[in-house]
């Protein structure tokens, strides 16, 4: 699995550092302090354990003491001696072998030794088998290595773990934050809105790239006024000399109708084609938005374009939630789809409401039973400009879906077109629903 969030890379870098860290540590405890530490204490154990291994008199003259005494003097340590074959051996048999303490034992003692560790009711206990002693088994309890001696140990350890992780998080959080601001103004500034500049705060090169940022979606932001400009100067510098065309064309004599009528209708067409570039052009304003419910728009929609030479069949769903976005903007996009299938519909559209299982999202579908569209031309009918095969018509500018899909998308929205199995087209628009909004 591979993880492509900075957060979550950089969080798993950090907590393989740190586990990394730990082991280290450990490693460097276990060989530079602990290790040592065994053998040392292997070779105090090994002399007191030649107390009963020898009864000879000690090597140093200043020290005299006979077997028993040295007995004595083990038993105090708590050192004894039992019987393979006794009941306490059995403890013998369920401890853990030390293989570093069995060779160093063995080459202290000159015999070949086995050295077993388990944890009894009071202390940890080592076990010795000494060929020395082929009968017998030592057992040595160490009174001062308590298990709650490694008690503190882990638990400051986990404690310490969970508090660089959480440091760590907190740091990475606070230094994505701005990335993550710039993502929402990103996609914001990608449908089409202008968010308001980003706070330069944060990391130097996150500071140079939301400097970066701002600037450009000041300059898109220049572009879209300056675009806007040259659109509505156009359109009124053009429509100007066509309202007098078609002024001049309508106080033509009686004789020349057969022309004027001609004239009248490339103008009305050119009026057109503005309007539709003034519509692809015009920006959404996100503040105006209100719940909306689409079996009202769709219904209002039926009843305005279906008559009685086109039957439109209407299916809502009864409990629908409201969505949110612009009421005529939303109207004008799903009306396009309706006009589009009663044109090639061969007189049969039906419109139909729904959600979907999640409950999430509300769709208006609109289908017909014309003759559908080439599956290769699909996905290039919401591109601008482009218009479908002779089968669904080739007038006007190619802009009618496109400015469906952008209205669309500036609601939040999606909507696809396909071929109907039983002929025809089938177009379906989905919103996601407003929160908390039910009729």
């Amino acid at each position: 699995m591979r993880f492509r969030s900075s957060f979550t890379q950089s969080i798993l870098l950090f907590f393989t550092l740190l586990v990394a860290s730990q082991v280290f540590s450990y490693y460097a405890v276990y060989n530079y302090a602990l290790v040592p530490s065994l053998q040392q204490f292997n070779k105090i154990l090994a002399h007191e354990l030649n107390f009963i291994l020898e009864d000879q008199e000690a090597v140093d003259e200043k020290l005299e003491m006979d077997a028993p005494l040295r007995r004595r003097v083990l038993e105090q340590l708590g050192v004894t001696i039992h019987a393979k074959d006794s009941a306490m051996a059995n403890e013998f048999h369920h401890a853990m072998s030390i293989d570093l303490m069995s060779e160093e034992m063995s080459d202290e003692l000159n015999s070949p030794t086995e050295v077993r560790l388990i944890l009894g009711s009071e202390s940890y206990i080592l076990w010795m088998q000494i060929d020395a002693l082929p009968n017998s088994l030592i057992r040595i309890p160490l009174s001062e290595l308590q298990e709650e001696d490694f008690a503190p140990l882990f638990r400051n350890s986990l404690i310490m773990a969970i508090l660089v992780v959480m440091g760590g998080w907190l740091f990475i959080r606070l230094q994505n934050r701005p990335l993550m601001a710039l993502e929402h103004a990103a996609k914001l500034v990608g449908k089409g809105e202008i968010p308001p500049p980003l706070p330069e705060k944060g990391a130097s090169e996150i500071r140079s790239v939301t400097r970066a940022f701002n600037q450009m979606a000041k300059g898109i932001q220049e572009l879209e006024e300056d675009r806007t400009l040259l659109m509505a100067g156009i359109s009124h510098d053009i429509r100007t000399p066509l309202t007098r065309i078609r002024l001049a064309t309508e106080m033509m004599s009686p004789e020349d109708s057969y022309l004027a009528e001609g004239i009248i209708s490339d103008t009305e067409e050119c009026n057109e084609i503005i309007g539709q570039f003034m519509d692809y052009l015009k920006p959404v304003n996100t503040q105006s938005f209100e719940a909306l419910s689409l079996n009202d728009i769709s219904s209002d929609i039926v009843s305005s374009e279906g008559g009685y030479e086109i039957q439109i069949d209407f299916e809502p769903m009864e409990a629908i939630k409201d969505i949110s976005g612009s009421p005529i903007a939303i109207k004008r996009a799903i009306t396009n789809l309706v006009v589009n299938s009663i044109r090639y519909g061969n007189g049969w559209v039906k419109v139909s409401t729904g959600m979907t299982a999640d409950k999430k999202l509300a769709w208006v579908c609109i289908e017909d039973n014309g003759p559908g569209i080439e599956p290769d031309q699909i996905g290039r009918l919401f591109e601008p400009f482009t218009r479908g095969d002779t089968a669904r018509g080739s007038e006007g500018t190619g802009l009618g879906l496109a400015i469906v899909k952008r209205i669309i998308g500036q609601h939040y929205g999606t909507v696809s077109i396909s071929n109907r199995s039983q002929g025809g087209l089938m177009a379906q628009v989905s919103f996601p629903v407003a929160k908390n909004g039910l009729r």
